[in-house]
């Protein structure tokens, strides 16, 4: 099911929607242009749910017409209340929200129209997100909540929501923590003591009742996420596996990313998600290690450990330093060491090491590797990191489990900026043709995505620049996998009858290659370990149309073409059928993107763009040098060596360009990581405006502390009259009366 190509959601005709069951009971009962309406009949509800929504699998054909018929304004919320509430009612509410949030219309405003019975009715939806069995909501109903909670957190810029949403991510909930972490966490902020102290003493004011809906509130996201881990253990390794459970694992990490991605919702909740080893289960689990069936999740859980460890202090929402960083690094290895060297005599090696020497997977895993489930767990525990280990009882917990807890929690890792200086500029045909992160032109909205949001607000600079930065190179991405798939396909390439590859047809914007050869590989630069500069000499045979032999030969430095090899398995003469995946009809193995330095002339030196004319080049023969990517090669080549993997640089069979209005993106792409490299780069007054938090208007200039009080205009103004006819609308006042005075320069 899940390699189906997306079908593309076609709106219904009008006479499609007169004629479904939906727009017959609209007419009825809540259609805005009938006058005579009859009166509100929860049955209604209960059997549009049943006969609509859940026997067509919750397709969005239904939900669409519903949604369409104004069901969610005229009928549902109107005539909501306590009384009447049901499971098919917050239900069907739930569907119409999320309908509304894929179609990107305004889908609050009902709500606050009349906000009533909205806390009871939020109430009621966290109560059925918890529910343990299956039973009385299946686990297809409990991802439309998790979906409904998903746009409730995301929405907190709305009053009636935050309201809600406070209660279950302010700093309460850290009731749910270990008694012994709780304690750590207050030890490092002092000022939080003050207000943990002062909770207690409330919540001893409140009565009973209150009291354990406070309670409730607090535990429910630590709860929610016991229950996710609950539904990841039934997940087999092979064998039949329930798409169901798979998009509530998928949903589920989406809920946990986009309250890690906000600064209000991280602020407490880092440190419950922290405490669960959420990220450390689903790593383990059996859904990560399917193939198929895992490939989203995992690449959803990827970012989400990005973003666990984000540099960023979670209370104050400052940026950290790469020395702070560093710093907590330290001082968890330290901590660790100090712990082995009281407690554990057989870690006494790992104790003395410095921390350079110990602070890689590899290492941890061999010092820790060794020692009993017992042992780990105890040496967990002496770090706040799981429940104390009863004298005499054996740990619940798997060995690998609480290895991989230890490990994960103190290898060294890579800093986000230096992630984003090791990593390739071209997208490959890894990235080039997976749905999740590119998606075909028919996404839907229905499922999930491994890609940032674009929200109102933002953790940090870097991490305002970096959704950018993927966003925009998955854009980029898209286009050129219309190109290639265009290119490539009129060329035909088929199998020959010895074994090579034969090209049936001809494309403008690609050329077979003739010869392919890397000509420098530079040193590294210090400190870094991918080459300063790859370059290579392609040849490509021009037997062409005059004008299309001068396109060719009017690339010019910087323009950026593409590498391909294809390996067709196709006889020759064989049909291309657009409906079928591309990559297998054509053979597509490999893509990489290089950027053209010059063509060479006679004696192979580069010929340089100037005013001297082009000397003009005999036969049809043109080679090419061409800038490679040196972190995409430091890639290829690694793996080639330690996986002994083919080598990528000597299969490249097509050259491909494409036009160049539409191919600035590695330029730009460029410019946004120089500058996350810089320091400064917003000044102050707009820096939090830019990432979503204060006061909108403060960066005006009305507002400003330093606001200068004489402006000397210079020749900007002819005349008073200039000065004057600039300004329409305003008085200007003069301090000389005399018009043969009023000249300017004006101030």
């Amino acid at each position: 099911a899940a390699s189906a190509p997306p079908k593309k959601v076609v709106a219904p005709t009008v006479s499609q929607i007169n004629a479904e069951y939906v727009t017959q009971l609209a007419n009825k009962y809540w259609a805005p242009h009938v006058k005579k309406k009859l009166s509100f009949d929860s049955k209604v509800i209960e059997d549009v749910y049943t006969k609509e929504i859940v026997r067509s699998k919750f397709a969005i054909r239904k939900i669409m017409l519903l949604e369409f018929s104004q069901y969610l304004e005229n009928y549902l919320w109107m005539n909501y209340s306590p009384e009447v509430s049901s499971k098919a009612y917050l239900m069907s509410i739930c569907c119409m929200v999320n309908e509304k949030f894929r179609e990107n219309v305004p889908a609050w405003e009902t709500f606050k129209k009349k906000p009533v019975h909205f806390p009871f009715f939020f109430k009621c939806i966290l109560e059925a997100s918890l529910v343990e069995n299956d039973s009385e909501y299946s686990l297809h109903e409990q991802t439309v909540l998790l979906l409904f909670l998903d746009h409730c957190f995301n929405s907190l810029e709305v009053d009636l929501i935050r309201g809600q949403v406070q209660q279950l991510i302010s700093l309460p909930m850290w009731m749910a923590l270990q008694p012994k972490r709780l304690e750590q966490e207050l030890k490092k902020t002092p000022k939080l003591r003050k207000f943990w102290n002062l909770i207690k003493k409330n919540d001893e004011k409140m009565d009973e009742e209150t009291r354990m809906r406070a309670y409730q509130e607090r535990r429910f996201l630590s709860q929610l996420i016991q229950k996710f881990i609950s539904v990841l253990k039934s997940i087999p390794v092979s064998g039949p596996i329930s798409m169901d459970k798979v998009h509530y694992c998928e949903r589920f990490i989406e809920l946990m990313l986009d309250l890690e991605a906000l600064l209000p919702t991280r602020r407490w909740f880092n440190t419950v998600l922290d405490d669960s080893h959420l990220v450390v289960h689903c790593y383990l689990s059996s859904l990560a290690k399917r193939e198929k069936e895992g490939h989203l999740f995992c690449q959803l859980l990827d970012m989400l450990k990005f973003y666990t460890g984000f540099e960023i202090n979670d209370q104050t929402g400052n940026a950290l330093t790469e020395n702070e960083m560093t710093t907590i690094h330290y001082d968890r290895i330290t901590s660790l060491q100090r712990a082995a060297f009281a407690h554990f005599p057989e870690l006494y090696d790992f104790a003395l090491s410095n921390v350079a020497a110990v602070d890689t997977r590899d290492s941890l895993v061999k010092l820790f590797g060794p020692l009993s489930s017992n042992v780990l767990h105890q040496v967990a525990s002496y770090l706040c990191l799981l429940p104390t280990l009863p004298d005499g009882q054996d740990s619940t917990y798997e060995k690998e489990f609480l290895l991989e807890l230890l490990v994960s929690r103190h290898e060294r890792r890579i800093s986000q900026i230096q992630q984003l200086n090791q990593m390739p500029l071209y997208p490959t045909e890894k990235i080039i043709w997976d749905e999740n992160i590119v998606p075909t032109e028919y996404y839907s909205g229905e499922g999930c995505l491994a890609l940032p949001k674009l929200n109102l607000q933002f953790l940090t600079l870097h991490d305002y620049l970096l959704r950018n930065f993927n966003l925009f190179r998955l854009e980029s991405t898209y286009e050129i996998r219309q190109d290639i798939e265009d290119s490539v396909s009129r060329m035909k390439p088929w199998l020959s009858e010895y074994g090579g590859v034969v090209f049936g047809g001809w494309a403008r914007m690609a050329q077979p290659i003739v010869s392919f050869t890397v000509v420098e590989v530079a040193k590294p630069n210090i400190g870094e370990n991918w080459p300063m500069r790859v370059r290579a000499d392609v040849t490509i045979n021009l037997n062409v149309r005059d004008n299309i032999k001068d396109e060719w030969e009017g690339l010019r430095k910087h323009d950026v073409c593409f590498l391909i090899t294809v390996r067709p398995t196709q006889p020759y003469g064989t049909k291309f059928d657009r409906r079928r995946p591309f990559v297998e009809q054509t053979g597509l193995v490999y893509v990489r993107g290089c950027e053209i330095q010059g063509m060479l002339d006679e004696k192979g030196r580069v010929i340089e763009e100037g005013p001297e004319p082009k000397p003009r080049l005999k036969g049809d023969c043109r080679t090419y040098r061409v800038f490679l990517d040196p972190n995409q090669y430091q890639q290829d080549m690694t793996n080639t060596i330690q996986n002994g993997a083919e080598d990528v640089y000597e299969t490249f069979n097509i050259i491909m360009r494409r036009k160049p209005k539409e191919n600035n993106f590695k330029a730009v792409l460029e410019t946004i990581r120089n500058l996350m490299n810089t320091d400064c780069v917003v000044p102050d007054w707009l820096h939090d405006i830019i990432l979503g938090y204060g006061d909108p208007s403060s960066a005006h200039y009305s507002k400003m502390p330093n606001q200068i009080a004489t402006l000397d205009f210079n020749d900007t103004f002819l005349s008073i009259d200039h000065l004057k006819a600039s300004f329409p609308g305003y008085n200007i006042k003069v301090t000389v009366d005399n018009p043969a005075l009023q000249i300017p320069p004006f101030r």
